[in-house]
């Protein structure tokens, strides 16, 4: 139930939707409250069409309502995750769908903490806190849009949406070669050991680089043919220094790359000349010969 004083600001909110100023991007938004001053009731509509995206928002003053949805036909079970950055601050953040609003995050929690929700729960309701000096106050976030249910792909691969620790249970061959071809990274390479507590990355060495989204793993060297980066791994995975050269594929989510199929590297270039010599490999890619069991040193 809203509170007296809360439930009348969203009536007054609502009611001003006919007059609010309209903003159109395909993927990020930038805006500021100073225009707000005299009407700090003023409610501000954005419409992002983007699978991932940011929005900034400055001086906050009254409200902005941030509808998302995909560039093209939502599938089932869409799910939106929004993460604030560390230093957002000025707003609290609803959900809101047909007058109704459930906090989503407090002002106090943005800290970086990611929170998801399903697509259909409403549009996002930016409230700005009142403040003697907002001079300082930015509120900002980024936004990214998943499916919560895809056959070549597991829950953990979508850390925000499933928190409870996952099983580490390995995938078939059909998914390991799915995953070579359209997870966000794909590499052969080794691990380096798993950080203790809840930073579960892992830094990796990668001899070959098959894809990878947003730069996330960098070149090094001779010639570039080594890259290197860091990659969160399931709590009950067991992966550990030394252990050999892997197949490794995952997803991005917020800029950090989380570990999905991992299969030894013979192992899956065994699986990877006979699904080719049979016509079923979803996709080609120059798998290379066989490396050292150790990175090599220049």
């Amino acid at each position: 139930m809203l509170l007296p004083w809360l439930a009348h600001w969203l009536t007054a909110v609502l009611a001003c939707r006919a007059v609010a100023q309209y903003s159109s991007d395909q993927c990020s938004w930038r805006g500021s409250g100073l225009s707000h001053e005299a009407h700090r009731r003023d409610v501000e509509q954005v419409y992002l069409r983007c699978s991932e995206g940011s929005l900034e928002w400055l001086y906050p003053t009254g409200a902005v309502i941030v509808n998302l949805r995909p560039n093209g036909e939502p599938s089932p079970g869409l799910h939106v995750c929004i993460k604030p950055r560390v230093d957002s601050q000025g707003s609290h953040v609803y959900l809101e769908n047909s007058g109704d609003l459930r906090l989503l995050l407090a002002e106090r929690d943005h800290r970086g903490e990611v929170r998801c929700f399903r697509l259909g729960e409403g549009a996002l309701f930016v409230e700005a806190v009142p403040q003697t000096d907002i001079s300082r106050r930015i509120t900002a976030f980024q936004y990214e849009l998943v499916a919560s249910q895809d056959p070549y792909l597991y829950p953990y691969l979508y850390p925000y949406q499933h928190p409870a620790p996952a099983a580490c249970k390995p995938c078939s061959d059909e998914e390991v070669l799915m995953a070579v071809c359209t997870s966000d990274f794909a590499g052969r390479g080794f691990f380096g050991g798993v950080a203790a507590g809840p930073d579960r990355r892992s830094p990796v060495t990668l001899s070959r680089l098959f894809r990878q989204k947003s730069g996330i793993f960098a070149g090094s060297g001779a010639r570039g043919r080594r890259w290197s980066g860091r990659v969160f791994v399931p709590a009950r995975c067991g992966v550990r220094r030394g252990a050999g050269e892997y197949l490794l594929t995952g997803s991005v989510h917020f800029g950090e790359a989380w570990l999905g199929c991992a299969r030894r590297y013979g192992d899956f270039h065994r699986l990877y000349v006979g699904a080719e010599g049979a016509g079923e490999n979803p996709c080609r890619i120059e798998t290379g010969g066989e490396f050292p069991a150790q990175p090599a040193v220049d």
